[in-house]
């Protein structure tokens, strides 16, 4: 019989007994709570606790929460308490189970996991009790230094923190709870005199180096307290039993796994002494295998009363062939509202047996009497790997049911060979290592851009906070370093690693290091950071060339490293096919050479589907794209804004990578006839009804009547003027643009003009969100980034318009420049379009010059009063040579102009002459020198006969000069020199 501890609090602390309600469920701490309960409750020292599964080690959190809310005096506006659990299904448990036992006492609970959200402090701003992943938490704190309220965190909760040896989460957890602990020196530091300490209380299963944890946990108090509790102290007995089965050389795992199918049967009747039993497999296929030969095999005996309950259970499953043998599976790939039903069921003690995989040992609280671990062996990756020891104790543990029984079964099915091994696993465990060495390289930028490292020495000094060195420190040869190393040596070698990790990304352009290491990050590091993106995915950034299309960048995406958890399953590979190519049904866009054969194709295939809108049947697909598109939002956006901090050559990926991070966002083409999926109460059914009534853009919808769209979707009023008001409120942009009339050889200045034509609909609703924005991007013919702003609608709203006036290089590749208005988040709002810019030769600048000069020293001429455009090229000779004014001159500046004459005609005199057609064209292109001078010299003559007895005919005009028919050669003057 085990100590337990009554639900008291001493007189002396009358303030708790208001928390009695949280502990509402049960009379009695039991033996291991009763142990750690003036430690947490008590003291405000870092904590860890090592215990078995199912020892209920959450309380001691629930008590660490209430000894941060006696230490507050209300009202307790600024509590803040983060738990961190490695899966979202431990997050939502407590979530669902605080909610109902703090909301009494006036606490908010937030639940917060899921991939990177970039604007999600909002959400936290009310809360005091947050529950996240290590995953969510660091893309949170990535930022810590531009936020104050994570510096409000005074109680940090870290649940299943062995998992800091998991090969590809425990690196994470580990960078998470380092920062957590710098947030905490630096608010120290600080504010010292505020005395806001953090606390942090983590709990772990049974591990044999607790110690290490806790010297990791240490703060400038030292080491946290530890509790150490082994198996003994389990609330329910366990039996361990390892069964080692024949397995040839020439037999694969495959049919070893299928052999062992066979022997479920046999155990489960020798074990389970007919109460719950729960079956791990390796793989989703493998449960489903498993528990269709359990059905046929197996008979289960239940009462009249069982019968009847297990009958109304099974038949509000969609697929009850399996569960109405009394045998169930589970796995991620079974419809959520199938697996709530099976999973009640099972809890509920009226489902005998439940297959399933290895990840509800980790998020399900769903204990049984006899567990079975159905071969040693999983499949990661595509190749066979051991269940790690961690996952090895996680699926044990979920065999006892304390409200139950008082003892319980764990089977582990192995080879013969193997057998031994796992004997002694079972009676030794194993040490708990660091991973961090294996994913240094991305966090060491995280941290970079956070400026907690400037240099190589700093960089080591963060190593000494995490648990890399502690470990390193005492098992050097695991990380790859002599075992006879002192600390200074370790500590040189783990200074060698990260600056190995830092060349790595300076070779990239990620972060820039000088001549003394000092180490800054770039542009493109602090991207990496701020969506954390992986190392070899900003390497595939690099190799963008900038003339990718869209299909082009989809490859780029598929192949990122965040989608390497992906697997390709055999039952999966006939939907695939039939996606990427079928002759009878709508395929994908861009279709993949062959068969789908890798996880890379898979998730190309399964983007390239929602995209267009092509119905996914497997449950299973459907999940994965869900975290594909969850992924790819976040990997999109960064490759965009990666690809805008470049200009040369580059325009062409640019906006393609702009309207793929639409397209993630809308998950949809951005020539998609599916637009109306965009709108509110409009799924795909109702989507695709409105595609084969012709309504494919916003504009034709916005035309239709109301009452039409209600009999396209079989809806009832007012669905229809929901719908257009709706598309009504929608952003319609205008994008105006005009070249200003100044010319020049190498550049051009144009005004770009944007406004919103609904401004007025847009000032009383808006459909779209306040952070919406569109992108509008300029490029010339040499795919050079010419213009690059975003603009939000609020923005517009505000200032009516929008414009700039913008200078444009002269491409080498022709005048054209292509103009682009991308919307962040809809499809069907883009604008694009084409303009040509005028520039003026290089001949006529000199020669203009030239002749403003003269101008100058004639005083004699001026500007005629034509409005054209471009004086230039039209056809107007006074806007090119001006308007003669009569004006008495001295001597000098006759001589002046005389000399001037001359050496206009000696110049004349070296070109052919030109063809006088030429004359007669209205519009040129460009003008020909040749043309430009003989007309000077002509007007020149003009101006000098005016001191002279004039020589003209009479009737002939002075400006413009006498026009010549079409084929005629021209009049000499008098003089006998021709006038042309």
């Amino acid at each position: 019989m085990y100590n337990t501890t009554k639900l008291m609090f001493p007189k002396t602390c009358y303030t708790a007994f208001k928390f009695r309600s949280v502990f509402s469920e049960f009379p009695f701490f039991n033996y291991v709570q009763s142990k750690a309960l003036d430690d947490v409750l008590y003291t405000n020292k870092n904590f860890v606790a090592c215990a078995p599964t199912g020892s209920g080690k959450t309380v001691l959190f629930e008590l660490a929460i209430i000894r941060l809310l006696m230490e507050t005096p209300e009202p307790w506006r600024d509590v803040k308490a983060v738990y961190m659990a490695p899966i979202k299904a431990l997050c939502s448990q407590c979530f669902e189970s605080w909610k109902k036992k703090f909301s009494p006492l006036g606490l908010t609970c937030k639940e917060l996991t899921g991939d990177t959200e970039i604007d999600d402090f909002f959400e936290i701003q009310d809360s005091h009790i947050i529950l996240t992943t290590p995953e969510k938490w660091d893309s949170m704190t990535r930022k810590w230094k531009d936020n104050c309220l994570l510096q409000l965190v005074r109680l940090f909760l870290i649940d299943e923190v062995h998992v800091v040896k998991d090969a590809t989460r425990g690196a994470t957890l580990e960078v998470v709870v380092s920062r957590m602990k710098a947030v905490h020196t630096f608010r120290t530091s600080q504010y010292p005199e505020a005395s806001l300490s953090m606390r942090v209380v983590a709990v772990s299963a049974t591990i044999p180096n607790v110690s290490d944890i806790a010297d990791w946990l240490s703060n400038e108090n030292g080491p946290a307290i530890y509790l150490d509790m082994d198996e003994s102290h389990r609330p329910v007995k366990l039996r361990k039993v390892v069964l080692g089965f024949p397995c040839g050389p020439n037999q694969t795992e495959f049919k070893f796994d299928l052999a062992l199918n066979y022997k479920i049967a046999n155990i489960i009747q020798t074990y389970a002494e007919q109460k719950p039993a729960l079956v791990f497999c390796s793989t989703r296929k493998g449960t489903q295998q498993s528990a269709a030969v359990l059905a046929k095999d197996a008979r289960f005996i239940m009462s009249i009363e069982h019968k009847q309950r297990f009958d109304v259970q099974s038949s509000a499953v969609k697929h009850p062939h399996l569960v109405a043998l009394g045998v169930g599976y589970h796995h991620a790939g079974v419809d959520l509202s199938d697996r709530k039903l099976i999973e009640e069921a099972f809890t509920m003690g009226d489902l005998p047996v439940l297959f399933t995989t290895r990840t509800l040992s980790m998020g399900v609280n769903l204990p049984a009497h006899l567990v079975v671990i159905k071969s040693t062996m999983q499949y990661v990756a595509g190749s066979c790997q051991e269940y790690s020891e961690a996952d090895l104790l996680q699926m044990i543990g979920r065999a006892g049911r304390p409200q139950f029984d008082t003892s319980a079964t764990a089977v582990i099915m192995t080879k013969i060979q193997t057998r031994e091994k796992y004997l002694k696993l079972m009676n030794g465990i194993e040490v708990i290592e660091s991973s961090l060495h294996s994913h240094l390289v991305e966090h060491l930028n995280a941290e970079i851009v956070l400026q907690t490292i400037s240099d190589v020495k700093m960089a080591l000094d963060w190593i000494r906070s995490t648990f890399l060195y502690i470990r390193a420190l005492k098992n050097p040869t695991h990380y790859g370093f002599s075992a006879d190393l002192d600390r200074c040596g370790i500590e040189a070698k783990l200074q060698e690693l990260c600056l190995k990790n830092l060349n790595s990304l300076s070779s990239v352009g990620l972060i820039s290091m000088d001549e003394d290491i000092t180490i800054k990050p770039t542009e493109a590091g602090r991207l990496m950071a701020r969506y954390c993106i992986a190392f070899d995915t900003m390497k595939q950034f690099s190799k963008v060339s900038g003339t990718e299309n869209l299909s082009d960048l989809v490859g780029f995406l598929y192949y990122s490293r965040e989608f390497s958890d992906i697997q390709l399953r055999v039952n999966e590979k006939r939907s695939l096919n039939a996606l990427n190519r079928d002759k009878n049904r709508v395929t994908i866009r861009y279709p993949i050479n062959g068969k789908i054969k890798t996880s890379e194709m898979k998730v190309n295939c399964l983007i390239q589907a929602q995209l267009s809108s092509i119905p996914v049947q497997d449950f299973g697909l459907t999940q994965d794209t869900a975290k594909i598109f969850r992924i790819g939002m976040r990997i999109s956006r960064c490759l965009s804004e990666f690809l805008s901090q470049r200009v040369k050559a580059v325009f062409s990926a640019v906006v393609n990578s702009l309207i793929l991070a639409k397209c993630f966002r809308a998950k949809l083409w951005e020539n998609s006839p599916y637009v109306s999926k965009q709108l509110e109460k409009i799924g795909q059914t109702l989507s695709t009804a409105m595609v084969h009534a012709g309504l494919t853009t916003f504009s034709k919808i916005e035309q239709t009547n109301a009452r039409e769209l209600e009999l396209i979707l079989n809806r009832h009023p007012p669905f229809g003027n929901q719908i257009r008001e709706s598309v009504i409120h929608l952003p319609k942009y205008d994008v105006m643009v005009e070249q200003l009339p100044r010319y020049s050889s190498t550049t051009a200045e144009i005004v770009l003009k944007v406004s919103l034509k609904n401004q007025a609909q847009l000032l009383t609703r808006r459909a779209a969100q306040d952070h919406h924005y569109a992108s509008v991007v300029i490029g010339d013919a040499d795919n050079n980034v010419v213009f690059l702003q975003k603009l939000t609608d609020v923005m517009l709203l505000k200032g009516g318009s929008w414009s700039k006036k913008i200078e444009v290089a002269k491409a080498m590749k022709g005048d054209e420049i292509s103009v682009h208005l991308i919307s962040s988040e809809y499809v069907g709002l883009d604008i694009q379009q084409k303009f040509t810019v005028y520039y003026s030769a290089t001949s006529n600048v000199i020669f203009f010059k030239l002749f403003k000069c003269s101008f100058a020293d004639m005083g004699n001429k001026r500007h005629c009063n034509h409005f054209c455009k471009n004086k230039a090229f039209c056809a107007h000779d006074c806007c090119k040579v001006g308007v003669t004014v009569t004006r008495k001159r001295s001597a000098n500046q006759e001589t002046s102009f005389t000399s001037y004459l001359k050496d206009l005609r000696s110049r004349c005199d070296t070109f052919a002459p030109t063809p006088v057609k030429r004359l007669k064209v209205s519009k040129i292109s460009y003008l020909n020198p040749h043309l430009i001078l003989s007309v000077a010299l002509s007007r020149l003559l003009n101006v000098l006969q005016e001191e002279t007895p004039p020589s003209y005919s009479a009737g002939t005009p002075r400006c413009p000069p006498p026009k010549r028919e079409r084929g005629k050669n021209p009049q000499p003057s008098s003089g006998g020199r021709s006038r042309t």
